[in-house]
């Protein structure tokens, strides 16, 4: 049985590659794991390589979801895409960038933040 927790977390990571698709972005993966982490959703903009971390808090008393992305979280995504790159050599010379998807519930429909270029490696 799958807990509550991670159903929402598939739930709102699959809102949030629907979103990116309508804006024109391709998934290439999703969930890709590696011994220093995991990367949420990997994607294409034009030639570009976009590795999109995706955060849901339902509610913002201790901070908003994009507040949540923290210097140490920033360090284990560019670790992790580094990793992935090393894996994927088709894509290791393409640019790349690390986006942030910030859901919340706004009068209970979602609310989609995307932040191109949330921070650099």
């Amino acid at each position: 049985m799958v807990n509550h927790s991670r159903k929402t977390g598939d739930e709102v990571e699959t809102l949030a590659c629907q979103y990116l698709q309508q804006q024109g972005l391709k998934t290439l993966n999703r969930n890709f794991h590696c011994p220093r982490g995991e990367l949420d959703v990997i994607m294409e903009d034009g030639d570009t390589i976009v590795f999109v971390e995706v955060r849901y808090r339902s509610n913002p008393r201790f901070g908003s979801s994009a507040e949540s992305v923290t210097k140490s979280k920033q360090d284990k995504l560019i670790t992790s895409a580094m990793y992935y790159l090393q894996q994927n050599p088709t894509h290791r010379d393409r640019p790349s960038r690390f986006d942030v998807v910030a859901v919340s519930l706004q009068n209970n429909k979602p609310d989609i933040d995307w932040i191109k270029s949330a921070f650099n490696a």
